[in-house]
C-alpha cells in the first residue's frame, strides 16, 4: 500500500522505536504502538496497513544507520586496515542497537521495495573493496566479484555478531577477539600475496 507520511505516521513510528529499543521486537503489536502514540489503533492500519508496515519502516532505518555507520569510516592509504575499521563499524552497530538488527535480520518481513532501499547503501561498501583491488591493495578470487567479495566479508561479520548477540557460549569465547581475529583472516586473505601464482 502506498503509505501516509504526516505527523501521525511519525507520531507512530516514533512510538514504535521506544517499544523496539525498550522492550524489543514482540512488543511491536498493532495495540501497543497506538497505545504507546496515544491513538488508536485505526490510524496504525490506515498509515502502515498494520503491524508489519511499521516494521518494514524500522527495518529500513536499521539499515540505513548501518550503512551509514560503514560510510563514517574514512578512507587512508591503507585500504586493508580500512576495511578492517569497517568491519569494527558493523560490530559496533550491532552490539550498540541488537533490537535493529533482530529486525533487520530475523524480526521483518520486507517487501522488496523496502529491501532494495535498505541495501542501496551496500554500494558503499562494494565500492570501497572496488577502490583497494584498483590501488592494488586486494586482488578477488577468480570466481568471485566485488559484490561477491562484499558477501563473503559481510558474512563472515553476521555470522560472528549474529553467535554473539545470541549469547552463544559467552562463558568461554571472548567474542570481540574472535571476531577482530577472524575479520582480519578474511581480509587479509584478499591481499595478492595470499594467492599464490600458478607460473612458480
Amino acid at each position: 500500500m502506498n503509505r501516509v507520511h504526516d505527523e501521525t505516521s511519525e507520531a507512530l513510528l516514533a512510538a514504535a522505536h521506544r517499544l523496539l529499543a525498550g522492550e524489543g521486537p514482540d512488543a511491536l503489536t498493532v495495540r501497543r504502538i497506538a497505545t504507546e502514540a496515544g491513538m488508536s489503533t485505526m490510524n496504525v492500519y490506515s498509515r502502515f496497513g498494520g503491524k508489519d508496515g511499521v516494521i518494514d519502516e524500522l527495518y529500513v532505518y536499521g539499515y540505513n544507520k548501518l550503512f551509514d555507520a560503514i560510510e563514517q569510516v574514512e578512507e587512508t592509504d591503507d585500504a586493508l586496515d580500512d576495511l578492517r575499521r569497517v568491519a569494527i563499524a558493523y560490530r559496533s552497530f550491532a552490539t550498540e542497537h541488537p533490537m535493529y538488527y533482530e529486525i533487520m535480520f530475523r524480526g521483518a518481513n520486507p517487501s522488496a521495495q523496502s529491501v532494495d532501499r535498505a541495501l542501496a547503501g551496500l554500494g558503499n561498501f562494494v565500492a570501497r573493496l572496488e577502490r583497494a583491488a584498483e590501488r592494488g591493495a586486494v586482488r578477488f578470487p577468480a570466481d568471485l566479484d566485488s559484490t561477491a567479495a562484499t558477501a563473503w566479508l559481510w558474512g563472515t561479520c553476521h555470522g560472528l555478531v549474529s553467535l554473539e548477540l545470541d549469547g552463544i557460549a559467552d562463558e568461554v569465547v571472548d567474542w570481540a577477539k574472535i571476531y577482530a581475529s577472524a575479520t582480519d583472516v578474511a581480509i587479509t586473505g584478499l591481499r595478492p600475496a595470499a594467492f599464490h601464482d600458478s607460473s612458480n
